[in-house]
């Protein structure tokens, strides 16, 4: 049974009676419609109609220009019979929506400054730059745990690895985006963070035995229900500990209807994580999961492999009884009270107004965040008339190379340092032996730039080598000063134990790399505190697993 008036609903009269008289007024295929949440691939009137027609509940496009997100979203609110909801990927801010939105920072950054405050303003900043564009919904906070470093798809996107921060920080970004009348949606239930591997490659398996999931876990998601959240993202997560198989929770029965709206009394609107993932798609024949996937407890359904192919077996599992009439009906009038609550029943206005300058705000998370999580060989601040020539070596293997290399040697440049940018070596005659290497360098700066990333199977440092040599490799780490700052994963101790000073700025955001040089030559403190072990140990997972049934 759903209760409409209580939360996250919470509904008025007008808005009960729009949601019931809109639900009759239904037909079967229109009901089924309303489940989807399909990606936009083009913002062509002609292609949007295809979408449109099919009674979508929702559209999801990936971040684009201002004027073309603004006019698909106003086209497909026109053009949709029932209010569209219209969901980003809001996580470091309003780049999720639109490229000429503010990045903000990562949540770990946020976690590191150890002030709720910047948790609200990431959700600002996010909620606002993509309602201007026509979005109403966030997919975030994200309130995974970051309990193995070895993840490659969690660590700089959690606020760490606390219970209590999570929620701390998570209540005050879902607050953003409810002063700002949008919602958010908490991700990804049961909680990732505990495999090392990632959900887009495989079904990943939370393996916490069910009372430590309960104290952590269970404790997130128990507070910020109560607190109002009007969405769950279910994960294709394996939670055995409850469930006793093997199932990922987008299609676990056990864990959707009972571990979410039982036990933890979830009365809004779940979702699917994106479906095309392996770790859906591999868990059973595609035309029996996608009505199993709402039939056993999720209320809508995202993205597809084929928009057509998946409409098609949704209508066929409700003819042959995969997807029963009474699940139908209890997603739809879900969905439909979830666009109640947003007050998308007195239509939908996209503002035509100009995007907000956060510039403030970024260099104040900045500053707050960046941690030094070493430096035993006290080299810092950094002295230009003492350490002059620096070489600089990028770390990874992202787009962003080249312009954060650009930044990095601009703002050295601009403070008195003169910069040598590695070149790999490509045959034995370039190296240097130890005497020539220290005669032309005092620096050796390594800038990790190791991105967060989904399909893939480690966010490890890749070493350029030339049979073992060269001078990418770390070997003068006791022959000259040597430093790495990471604009990334916070985790690159375990590949470079020797490097003695190691600093975690989590972003590589301009914002951030302008306040990491101003604070290696001491124009400005380190305030950032790690919200995990920056030294690799997994101490809080090891103990979480001794904690058995």
């Amino acid at each position: 049974m759903i209760d409409l008036e209580t939360k996250p609903f919470n509904l008025k009269e007008d808005q009960i009676n729009w949601v019931k008289n809109t639900f009759n007024s239904l037909t079967n295929d229109e009901k089924v419609g309303q489940l989807f949440v399909p990606i936009g691939y083009s913002s062509d009137p002609h292609y949007l109609d295809q979408l449109l027609k099919e009674h979508i509940g929702g559209l999801f496009f990936r971040s684009g220009h201002i004027d073309e997100i603004r006019s698909a979203f106003k086209y497909a609110q026109k053009k949709s019979t029932i209010p569209l909801l219209t969901p980003a990927n809001l996580e470091y801010g309003g780049t999720g929506a639109v490229i000429e939105g503010s990045d903000f920072a990562q949540q770990m950054a946020v976690g590191a400054t150890n002030n709720p405050k910047f948790a609200y303003d990431l959700g600002k900043v996010a909620a606002q730059d993509a309602k201007a564009v026509g979005i109403n919904w966030g997919f975030a906070p994200v309130v995974d745990l970051d309990l193995n470093f070895h993840s490659p798809i969690m660590n700089v996107r959690t606020y760490g690895d606390e219970p209590d921060k999570i929620i701390l920080n998570a209540k005050q970004f879902i607050k953003a985006f409810h002063d700002n009348h949008m919602m958010t949606s908490i991700k990804h239930f049961p909680g990732d963070g505990v495999d090392e591997r990632d959900q887009h490659l495989l079904t990943s398996i939370n393996s916490l035995p069910l009372e430590s999931w309960k104290k952590t876990y269970g404790k997130i998601y128990q507070d910020l229900i109560e607190f109002g959240t009007k969405s769950v993202m279910i994960g294709h997560i394996d939670f055995p500990a409850y469930s006793g198989n093997k199932i990922p929770a987008s299609l676990n029965k056990s864990l959707l209807r009972g571990l979410l709206r039982k036990d933890l009394n979830f009365n809004g609107l779940i979702i699917t994580d994106a479906t095309p993932m392996v770790g859906f798609s591999s868990a059973m024949r595609r035309e029996e999961a996608v009505p199993t996937a709402i039939e056993n407890g999720c209320d809508m359904f995202l993205f597809n492999r084929d928009f057509a192919e998946d409409v098609k077996f949704m209508k066929l599992g409700l003819k042959h009884g995969l997807l029963s009439q009474e699940r139908l009906d209890e997603a739809v009038m879900r969905i439909l009270a979830t666009k109640a609550s947003l007050n998308l029943n007195q239509g939908v206005t996209i503002p035509e107004t100009n995007l907000k300058d956060y510039s403030q705000e970024q260099s104040a998370v900045a500053d707050q965040a960046i941690t030094l999580v070493r430096d035993d060989q006290k080299i810092l601040p950094l002295n230009p008339k003492k350490i002059s020539r620096i070489l600089l070596e990028i770390l990874g293997g992202f787009d962003s190379n080249k312009r954060v290399e650009k930044r990095v040697v601009n703002d050295l440049q601009q403070k008195g340092f003169q910069v040598t940018v590695y070149q790999p070596e490509t045959n034995f005659v370039d190296l240097d032996s130890v005497e020539d290497f220290k005669s032309k360098y005092d620096l050796v700066l390594y800038v990790a730039n190791v991105e967060n990333a989904s399909n893939q199977t480690t966010a490890r440092i890749n070493w350029k080598t030339l049979y073992g040599l060269g001078n990418n490799l770390p070997w003068f780490a006791k022959e000259i000063p040597t430093l790495l700052v990471s604009f990334g994963n916070p985790y690159h101790y375990f590949d470079v134990p020797m490097i003695e000073t190691l600093i975690n700025s989590y972003c590589n955001y301009t914002h951030f790399i302008d306040a990491t040089v101003n604070k290696l030559v001491g124009e400005s403190s380190f305030k950032g505190v790690s919200p995990t072990d920056p030294y690799c140990r997994n101490l809080k997972l090891k103990e979480l697993m001794k904690n058995e049934n």
